[in-house]
């Protein structure tokens, strides 16, 4: 099966579980970014994210009686609320992995969605390693978060519902601005747009210092990040883009880009306030790219994915109280 039809089969599957998702627009955002500026709201996926389609998509995928036994899944949060998400609609155990210092509001969602959550030290501990080897022990299946084919399948429908919204919108060529930290959301984009709208270009976005995407679409290797912890956008902080995502990114991605954590929450301010959208900090990077770097950005048009809203309150609030322009 090619990675289309991979693709378009998740959608089916998804078909009565999975929101497709609007593409909003503001004429301040446009005079901001200095272009026309349309935003894929993720956010109001299932869970709070995108992660819920490759959650889905996974789940699904898995025989009946493999998937009884149920699944793992390790996550700073979303991908973790996805899985849970998933199984309980399946009817399966799920048990999730999550960083100790992850968002209270991500860990207790996850636990009120039914799963078992096993936190773990971010700096010290292996999460891949914690996964695989609750997932031996117990016979359970492991969700990866983006490195697995299913996953990315999951993600690229996103993709499937962008490029018939963005054809309708009248644009057939521009950056496609997307969140990433493993490279899952952006290569399933992109492995879509190349099918669907060859015209539509994928450019990663990640935060200050978590840029090993970037940084390894620039050196034509992957590197990885000097370190697991630091910045408010917790959801897209990963080591190094994954063994699959890479290769993918490296053929039909733009350029990286980087944003700082203060531009992430000036972006989380302009979408509440523009497009009466939540984004976390993780989820904004796209549309701080394309407030903050109009420059690096090709055509008259931009497409943004904002990819999760599952905020912390007070950091929300922090994002609000700080000084708007009109």
């Amino acid at each position: 099966m090619s990675d289309i039809e991979m693709i378009e089969a998740a959608a089916v599957r998804g078909e009565g579980h999975i929101r497709r998702t609007p593409l909003l627009a503001s004429p301040f955002l446009d005079a901001a970014a200095g272009r026309r500026v349309l935003v894929k709201a993720e956010c109001l996926q299932h869970t709070g994210s995108f992660k819920a389609r490759g959650a889905w998509a996974a789940v699904s995928a898995l025989p009946e009686d493999l998937r009884a036994l149920g699944v793992v899944a390790f996550s700073s949060g979303n991908h973790a609320q996805g899985v849970a998400w998933a199984a309980r609609a399946h009817g399966v155990p799920a048990a999730i992995v999550m960083p100790s210092d992850a968002p209270t509001l991500k860990i207790a969602n996850t636990r009120a969605l039914g799963a078992e959550v096993v936190l773990y030290d971010r700096e010290n501990e292996d999460r891949d390693a914690i996964g695989a080897d609750l997932a031996e022990r117990r016979g359970m299946s492991l969700i990866k978060p983006f490195d697995a084919p299913m996953t990315i399948a999951g993600q690229g429908t996103v993709g499937l519902e962008l490029a018939e919204q963005v054809a309708a919108e009248g644009v057939r060529n521009a950056d496609v601005l997307v969140c990433c930290g493993g490279g899952g959301l952006a290569s399933g984009i992109a492995l879509a747009l190349e099918a669907r709208a060859p015209g539509l270009r994928v450019r990663t976005v990640e935060p200050e210092g978590f840029d090993d995407t970037a940084r390894s679409l620039a050196a034509g290797r992957i590197l990885r990040n000097a370190s697991l912890a630091g910045s408010i956008c917790d959801a897209i902080v990963t080591p190094e883009p994954g063994r699959l995502t890479f290769p993918i990114l490296q053929r039909l991605a733009g350029p990286g880009l980087v944003v700082s954590d203060a531009e992430a929450l000036a972006a989380m301010a302009q979408a509440f306030l523009r497009l009466k959208i939540v984004l976390e900090p993780g989820g904004a990077v796209a549309l701080a790219a394309a407030l903050s770097r109009p420059v690096a950005i090709e055509g008259s048009a931009v497409v943004v994915i904002a990819s999760g809203g599952n905020a912390d309150p007070a950091l929300f609030a922090q994002a609000l109280a700080a000084p708007q322009t009109p």
